[in-house]
């Protein structure tokens, strides 16, 4: 299984193996060049597991490419989000994961203690290994000797190698002088001064804390041993480079490995890393790797760029996040970017509002599909209208999606708008996505959409089964609610004299509310007849076709599943679904949609 929370990091660790896979390849190009390029790449691959590249691809949705709409349809753009993000759940779907018993933990959880465990578990024992090179430090004796960094003899069996990271000082031996002759003992300092030079150390630590955050990826672990590789091969050849000559220098690596054992912690750059059999081939061969050709060179530029470059790019074909997930079928792009011809924006005084009158409604003007007309609405409620109520360009009176965020004067501070299309669009489509156009240009509005993990009820088929009774056909003619959802909602057709529709209605009776419908599906009797809830609802029953709902429920008692007072006139919408129909709303987990608003300013005069 894949729930939802796990796909990002199952994308991130994906885009990372990905990543480290084209770094390989680069580093085969590049196998008879310099060493220190090779290291660089696995570098490279090491640090792109701490750099997701949704950081990118955010940053690119800021950017205010008004085009993006267009572009984002085209196939490039589809077959790179397809392979950087093959876990991204379909932004349509809702899934919706019902609460597993207290006693069995979830997969999440399971995951995280593991984890938890290794990676406790690394840190100790490289915390381990660090305070056993530190006491060595501390016990060890001052060397004077002309390097540009302090030098300590150490009576403890280690090999030479730089210590520290910030303030690194060089650990020799104790006897080591008397060990090696000058020309080999040279050869050795020059090659702990290379990663001196380099800042190895702090590379090897930044590695060494992505292997503690990744344990469990092993290529993580072989990318850390072909560091070492890389970085060794590319001191012996400055080493070489500097003039040593190859059998003395060779002979000094050999006369060190033999009474000293090798640095117990990678962030200590010692000399007897990496293939020593393998290292002494290539240093006594001589063999002086060439500088990189301008088009190897060309080549890493560009590859490099491509890196950063392409998830920015995916980032603005997606922007802005809000156009792109509310564009109805069809032609999109003109949809998304529609524009009123003319537009006015006013500041309603306080005498202009009446307590009680609905803000935006047609103010008793005769709807036009070519004409807007919004009478004193605040800006929160335009923003709910646009992207809401019409964000798909018809009505969706059963949408829910929280908005946040903003100045407080959004709730308070009222504007009247008067605008005019080029052409009939309708009221729709004016009042969502041209609606939202006028804000962002005239109000500077900022908003995207996030995915959260909310309460949420899941219709289930109840333990004693279902009792719903099956729409027989003949009776009368069941009604096609997609009507509904226009705007203005349209009436239902007029059918021919002796038909007539299926009935839906309530009715209440003292404290008891009774719901009628007839030939209705499980969906539509949830969007249309069951009352709303305090959280969403959906229908995880699984059973098509028409049915015929009774349902009888008194709506005084606590909307809570759990809620059962002594003193009720009677059932609870919760029992009734369970005892009447055979239904049962279950507390669950899903991922709900939030708009949050970013950034958003008072317009200027007209």
């Amino acid at each position: 299984m894949n729930p939802a929370y796990l796909r990002p990091i199952a994308d991130h660790l994906w885009q990372s193996t990905l990543f480290a896979g084209v770094a390989g390849l680069l580093t085969l190009a590049l196998r008879n060049d310099r060493a220190r390029a090779r290291y660089w790449l696995w570098v490279t691959a090491s640090c792109k597991f701490l750099v997701p590249f949704s950081v990118l691809v955010a940053l690119g949705s800021d950017v205010q490419w008004r085009t993006a709409p267009q572009i984002m349809q085209s196939g490039l753009s589809i077959a790179v989000k397809a392979v950087s993000e093959p876990f991204a759940a379909p932004t349509i779907s809702v899934p919706l994961s019902s609460p597993s018993p207290a006693a069995r933990p979830s997969l999440p959880e399971l995951l995280s203690v593991i984890w938890i465990c290794g990676f406790a578990g690394i840190a100790f024992s490289w915390w381990v290994r660090w305070r056993r090179i530190l006491e060595t430090v501390g016990n060890a004796a001052e060397v004077r000797l002309s390097l540009p960094v302090p030098v300590r003899s150490s009576p403890n069996l280690l090999e030479p190698g730089i210590f520290g990271i910030w303030r690194p000082i060089l650990l020799l031996p104790e006897g080591i002088f008397q060990r090696l002759p000058p020309a080999q003992l040279q050869a050795v300092i020059n090659h702990e001064l290379c990663h001196f030079r380099y800042r190895d150390n702090l590379v090897a630590a930044i590695h060494m804390f992505v292997e503690t955050v990744f344990w469990f990826h092993p290529l993580l672990w072989w990318i850390g041993k072909r560091m070492v590789e890389e970085r060794e091969r590319a001191c012996d050849a400055e080493v070489l480079r500097l003039g040593a000559d190859p059998q003395v220098y060779a002979e000094g690596i050999l006369s060190v490995c033999r009474p000293y054992v090798e640095s117990p912690l990678v962030c200590v750059s010692g000399v007897s890393g990496a293939n020593l059999r393998k290292r002494i081939a290539v240093i006594l061969n001589n063999h002086v790797a060439s500088e990189l050709s301008f088009a190897k060179k060309a080549a890493l530029t560009v590859a490099a760029l491509a890196a950063l470059v392409l998830p920015i790019t995916l980032g603005m074909m997606s922007a802005p996040a809000i156009r792109a997930q509310s564009a109805p079928s069809g032609d999109s792009a003109g949809v998304l970017r529609a524009k009123f011809e003319v537009a006015s924006i006013k500041p309603c005084r306080d005498g202009d509002f009446t307590p009680g009158r609905k803000g935006g409604g047609p103010g008793g003007r005769q709807l036009s599909p070519a004409t807007l007309h919004l009478d004193c609405s605040t800006v929160m409620d335009l923003i709910k209208g646009a992207y809401v109520l019409f964000a798909n360009g018809h009505v969706n009176p059963r949408s829910r999606v929280p908005v946040e965020g903003g100045p407080a004067w959004i709730n308070s501070v009222r504007y009247q708008i008067d605008a005019k299309a080029n052409g009939a669009r309708g009221q729709g489509m004016m009042r969502g996505p041209m609606l939202q156009t006028l804000l962002e240009d005239r109000f500077r509005l900022k908003i995207h959409r996030e995915t959260r993990e909310v309460p949420a009820y899941a219709l289930i088929v109840a333990k004693g089964g279902i009792k719903l009774h099956p729409f027989q056909p003949g009776s009368c003619i069941p009604r096609d609610f997609t009507v509904l959802e226009q705007f203005p909602p349209q009436p239902f057709p007029e059918l021919p004299q002796g038909q007539k529709y299926c009935g839906m209605g309530s009715t209440e009776k003292g404290p008891i509310v009774t719901l009628e419908a007839t030939a209705m599906s499980i969906d539509n009797f949830i969007k249309y007849s069951l009352p709303g809830f305090d959280r969403p609802l959906f229908n995880k029953t699984g059973i098509p076709g028409l049915f015929d709902f009774h349902l009888e429920f008194s709506p005084d008692e606590p909307t809570d599943a759990g809620a059962t007072p002594a003193d009720v006139a009677g059932p609870s919408i919760f029992t009734a679904l369970d005892r009447q129909l055979g239904l049962k709303l279950e507390p669950a987990k899903g991922l709900g949609d939030f708009l949050v608003i970013d950034q958003v300013q008072k317009p200027s005069a007209n």
